[in-house]
């Protein structure tokens, strides 16, 4: 590894002071710790200095304040050569950041504080310049816009009625919720919706924190399979084939049982382990379920609900976004909620931190009546890339199989807030029988009154 000797950290703050321009663009990732200690009173100078006059210090100024013995650069050194210390500064500051880093992670690792060292080391591999200047807005529209649909399209639900609220689907790298009650559905929710990519050829993992490995297969089972769960086991050969075929059109799908209070750090290492054995690409993430996680990034007491779900959630995020899967986790929702019909952000248990990270939220209601004729709606409580809050969208729901599906809505059904329910079920409908003679006969009788009526108006001269 380059040595960054003291001479070359002299040069990196005689040219910092020669030209503003340099420490600005570095500033991002100007440390006064990374420089030697006969040097780190002038680098805090530098950085003080700045930020209270934002100026420079002259190189005059700096020499009499510390006793620093910079040197002036030459003119020629000023075109040309500072490609080269962006480049090497860069390095630099990589380098002393990762060195700390690993010398602060060997005590964190003799106290047995392991979450943090990850994200301790992962940071400082991470530190870099803004080299990267965003979006020029009016450059390329077409291309702009092409590039989101063709890289950042939804992935469909394989609800379309929910689609069609979404503007299509799911989105990669972001994170959806669904909060229900207990025993409202959220795994199956998370289950259902895992059989639906798994059946359309993508690759995922479901994440349980609750229920067992063997119990979700076996719900899948009923799903996959289109088989009464309580018919499972007494037909199991056809279960297997029926499992076995569905195998070869469908997306590889592994189920995995963790502890309650994993961090994301255990299910980015098993997804990390997983991609390596196999070889194969998740494009999902099912995670059964937030509430049961808790954070890396900090110590948070787990009755804490609103700090650790913050935490927590943010992660799971983070997480989405570094493997660029589709997430889905759920959440419970608090007692408020159980006399409700409505569901607004009050009713998130923990409150709104997580709502806040979320890229769509949404509240799965269900009554003992809706349960009876096979109903579930979904409540679209948060979504960043529709407007689609306050829609309600009804799913059918077969209570043998377990599957969660479409049902036939209206046109009026679409209208957010309507909930699935046909206007014609509240408008008047006629009993009258509607033929021909009808109107004939009503229209021969006004048209009699109207000619008594006029010749009364004759006769009395008005």
């Amino acid at each position: 590894m380059k040595e960054y000797t003291v001479d070359i950290q002299k040069l990196f703050l005689e040219m910092m002071l020669a030209d503003a321009q340099s420490y600005v663009r570095v500033q991002n990732i100007y440390n006064v710790d990374n420089f030697d200690p006969g040097l780190r009173e002038a680098a805090t100078f530098i950085k003080e200095h700045s930020d209270k006059y934002k100026t420079m210090p002259e190189l005059e100024q700096l020499n009499a304040a510390v006793g620093a013995k910079l040197k002036p650069i030459p003119p020629e050194m000023k075109d040309g050569h500072y490609d080269w210390f962006m480049d090497e500064f860069e390095k630099f500051t990589k380098r002393q950041e990762l060195e700390r880093a690993i010398l602060k992670s060997a005590d964190m690792l003799e106290k047995g504080n392991f979450d943090p060292v990850e994200k301790l080391i992962k940071d400082a591999v991470q530190i870099s310049l803004h080299k990267d200047m965003g979006t020029d807005y009016f450059d390329d529209p077409r291309t702009r816009l092409m590039n989101i649909k063709s890289n950042n399209g939804q992935v469909s639900t394989g609800w379309l009625n929910l689609d069609r609220a979404l503007y299509g689907g799911f989105n990669r790298g972001e994170l959806q919720i669904f909060a229900g009650g207990s025993g409202s559905g959220k795994s199956l929710f998370m289950q259902n919706l895992s059989v639906n990519w798994v059946t359309a050829g993508l690759n995922g993992v479901y994440i349980s924190l609750e229920l067992s490995e063997d119990l979700c297969s076996m719900r899948i089972d009923s799903m996959m399979t289109n088989t009464s769960s309580k018919e499972v086991f007494k037909d199991i050969d056809n279960v297997e084939m029926k499992v076995k075929m569905m195998q070869k059109k469908s997306g590889k799908f592994r189920i995995k049982y963790m502890p309650a209070q994993s961090t994301v750090n255990d299910i980015r290492s098993y997804i990390k382990e997983l991609q390596i054995q196999t070889g194969v690409t998740v494009d999902f993430l099912c995670i059964d379920y937030l509430d049961l996680l808790m954070p890396v990034s900090a110590k948070v007491s787990p009755s804490d609900l609103f700090v650790k779900d913050k935490y927590v959630s943010e992660e799971i995020r983070n997480l989405a976004k570094e493997l660029n899967v589709i997430m889905v986790t759920a959440s419970q929702l608090n007692r408020s909620a159980v006399e409700e019909i409505e569901f607004d952000h009050s009713h998130i248990s923990g409150g709104i931190s997580k709502i806040n990270t979320a890229d769509n939220v949404f509240g799965i209601f269900t009554s003992r009546a809706m349960r009876e004729r096979g109903r579930y709606q979904i409540q679209l409580m948060k979504t960043r890339s529709s407007s689609g809050v306050g829609s309600k969208v009804d799913l059918e729901f077969d209570i043998n199989t377990l599957r969660i599906s479409d049902c036939e809505q209206s046109e009026d059904s679409a209208i957010p807030g309507t909930g699935g329910f046909s206007m014609s079920n509240i408008k008047p409908v006629s009993k009258m029988s509607n033929t021909d003679e009808t109107p004939k006969v009503q229209g021969n009788v006004e048209s009699a009154m109207l000619n008594n009526l006029l010749n009364k108006m004759k006769s009395t001269g008005q």
